[in-house]
């Protein structure tokens, strides 16, 4: 089991951008639509020995989070609720917030950066994986079927939202797909940023 960032990209094995979570307070904002074979990103950082908590808004998938971490005989703290509705968590309390695959739908992206802000603990990541910018312009038969931005952040957008919220991006990496040898564009766009302030 290992944090996903992905179908046929990089891992937390190889990226390491979550670091030890045992003993730490590390919260699934959004539960990715994985494959049957990969466990819920919050069970996975409960296997690792952190106080994990799972947000989603789809009772489906709070209940594969629930099922998987029955499987794997661990604990993880369920809320349904938008992604940005934090209020139930103290502030200045989290080690970690991870959202992989789970920010394209979210109407409100500055709000949702305000209060991952304010849940952290100083100088804490904040870890985003998504489909890359430029790969969401292409189709299947990589021919370019949208604009820049037309489907998705642009990166711009998403570096400006990051630093008006008073955040650092400290990392950033553009995953290929492994399957492709020449890829047109790399699949996935993951960035950690780190709370500036308190």
């Amino acid at each position: 089991m290992n944090i996903w960032y992905g179908a046929n990209v990089a891992d937390e094995v190889e990226l390491r951008l979550c670091g030890d979570l045992a003993g730490k307070r590390a919260i699934e904002l959004g539960i990715a639509a994985t494959p049957s074979s990969v466990a819920p990103n919050s069970v996975v950082m409960a296997a690792a020995g952190a106080k994990a908590i799972a947000l989603d808004p789809d009772a489906g998938a709070i209940s594969r989070v629930r099922a998987a971490a029955e499987r794997q005989e661990v604990r993880v703290e369920c809320h349904q609720a938008d992604l940005a509705d934090l209020g139930f968590v103290t502030s200045a309390s989290v080690d970690l917030v991870l959202a992989s695959h789970t920010l394209r739908g979210v109407d409100d992206l500055p709000r949702l950066l305000r209060q991952v802000h304010r849940v952290l603990k100083p100088g804490s990541s904040f870890v985003v994986a998504m489909t890359h910018p430029i790969a969401a312009m292409f189709g299947a038969d990589h021919v370019a079927q949208y604009a820049y931005g037309a489907t998705s952040l642009t990166f711009s957008d998403l570096y400006m939202a990051f630093e008006r919220s008073n955040f650092r991006l400290d990392v950033v990496h553009e995953l290929g797909d492994r399957r492709v040898r020449e890829a047109i564009a790399p699949a996935v766009l993951v960035v950690r940023a780190r709370k500036q302030g308190v």
